[in-house]
């Protein structure tokens, strides 16, 4: 039986590719996007549903699936107010995790950060890290929460600081060894095919997967 998986954040870069690859997987004959805009000429298994992502629950009798992709998250340029920042990178997740407990969806997979941490005094990673503990209280039957480093990739948008990031991160990439592994950069496409792979075993334990687990799923699914 063919499956049905949603995708939250289809129109960046992870959410991007990992649309693209389920189009072309066989195991699903349903994707439904919830987004605020359409995406033009994709084709009849893709269902979209828009509007309003902070107010997710209009949506609650359509977000029916075997699987949801959050690749939700924005950045302190885009969203500089702090209080929005956390309705997007905290409420959206949380308020999926629910939907999905409510309508028995099994299957969450999230896209969190290195450094996420519900007692961190730094904003951003306190956000991410009361994110990961809220949707883990929904306690679905398969959660998976990655946390990559420095995500590399061809972004639509510029992010001239980010972009010189990866390239001083690209040069020491060799000296990332042992327990530094988790540092690497990972790419979206890495990311994106992991998150593919751990919706569809069942013998992977982990529930939060760091920057080289990542690279070692998505490099080998």
């Amino acid at each position: 039986m063919k499956k049905t998986a949603i995708i939250l954040g289809a129109s960046g870069l992870t959410g991007g590719l990992v649309l693209q690859k389920l189009i072309e997987d066989d195991r699903y004959d349903t994707i439904k996007l919830f987004s605020r805009s359409k995406i033009e000429g994709l084709p009849n298994k893709v269902k979209q549903f828009i509007g309003d992502l902070l107010e997710l629950n209009q949506f609650k009798d359509d977000f029916t699936a075997d699987e949801v992709y959050c690749c939700i998250g924005t950045t302190a340029k885009k969203t500089p107010d702090k209080t929005l920042y956390k309705k997007i990178d905290f409420g959206i997740p949380v308020a999926a995790a629910k939907l999905s407990k409510e309508n028995n969806i099994p299957t969450f997979l999230v896209i969190s950060a290195m450094g996420a941490n519900k007692n961190s005094t730094v904003f951003y990673n306190k956000t991410k890290g009361e994110m990961e503990h809220n949707v883990l209280k929904q306690q679905l039957k398969k959660t998976f929460i990655l946390r990559p480093s420095l995500i590399g990739g061809d972004r639509q948008e510029s992010r001239p600081l980010e972009k010189i990031g990866l390239v001083i991160f690209k040069v020491i990439q060799p000296l990332f060894i042992g327990k530094l592994k988790k540092y690497k950069i990972v790419n979206a496409e890495t990311i994106a095919q992991a998150m593919i792979y751990l919706a569809n075993t069942n013998h992977y334990a982990d529930v939060i997967i760091t920057s080289d687990d990542i690279n070692k799923l998505g490099n080998n699914a």
